[in-house]
């Protein structure tokens, strides 16, 4: 859910049901909207008018927001915040998708029984070439394309790794539908990234999926639907890929 799709949530709640005030608060360098000041806040009123779509953007760069509404007894009456204070019980939650510009997908693939058949020769050589687990490169395979080389997603992925032109002409991709090409050079991307991340493989899905700049501008995973759903599907394929593959489940860190 965008910002200003909140927005009009705020204002047309009970409490503030004759109200088009909508206060921004910060506290500790966080901001968050509420229908009344919170206490320890900041807080300065913003005026809404009824068509909110226009209204200015009170997170500030952020532009967007993904979090959980919650509603508390202030004063005698109900106020409605984005910050969970004391005596806050959840009112609803809410999750942007994807605005338009941004690459991130939900994925072509679904999460189903590993398929080791598919590419196996050219996944187990990217595999050795750059050190990256055959499995964690067979789980992004099938979660972003089904291994259909002739994938195409609606954001401009192409090939078995569903690979963005620009990353694809980075590694000198020629022809985004050849397996090889494909899996040699999602490959080398996946390895950067997981240098880059030191191993987190949640922000590596996550960067492979809606890109580095987008995990850089929100310090971590994105709030984003599709990009959140494909991390959890990644995660499981992974899984379901090393015990086919013979390994023992990993444990989480401690």
């Amino acid at each position: 859910m965008a910002w200003f799709l909140l927005l009009p949530l705020l204002a047309g709640l009970p409490s503030a049901a004759q109200a088009r005030t909508v206060y921004r608060c910060v506290r500790d360098g966080t901001v968050s909207l509420a229908t009344a000041p919170e206490p320890g806040s900041k807080c300065v009123a913003k005026q809404i008018d009824d068509n909110a779509v226009q209204a200015p953007n009170l997170w500030g760069e952020m532009g967007v927001f993904s979090g959980t509404l919650y509603e508390r007894e202030q004063d005698g009456r109900l106020v409605y915040s984005t910050r969970n204070l004391p005596g806050s019980r959840v009112y609803l939650k809410f999750t942007m998708h994807t605005p338009p510009g941004e690459p991130a997908h939900a994925g072509l693939g679904k999460v189903g029984k590993p398929r080791l058949d598919r590419h196996a020769k050219l996944f187990k050589a990217a595999a050795k070439a750059t050190g990256v687990d055959d499995a964690w490169l067979r789980a992004i395979a099938h979660a972003e394309s089904g291994f259909d080389a002739s994938a195409v997603s609606p954001k401009g992925a192409q090939g078995v790794m569903q690979l963005m032109p620009e990353v694809a002409t980075e590694y000198g991709v020629t022809d985004p539908f050849v397996p090889a090409q494909s899996i040699n050079a999602g490959a080398r991307y996946m390895k950067s990234l997981l240098r880059r991340y030191h191993g987190d493989r949640t922000l590596a899905a996550a960067a492979y999926n809606a890109g580095i700049g987008t995990v850089t501008r929100y310090k971590g995973v994105p709030p984003y639907d599709e990009t959140r759903l494909y991390i959890d599907k990644v995660l499981t394929l992974y899984e379901r890929y090393r015990e086919a593959m013979g390994f023992k489940r990993e444990r989480p860190a401690l």
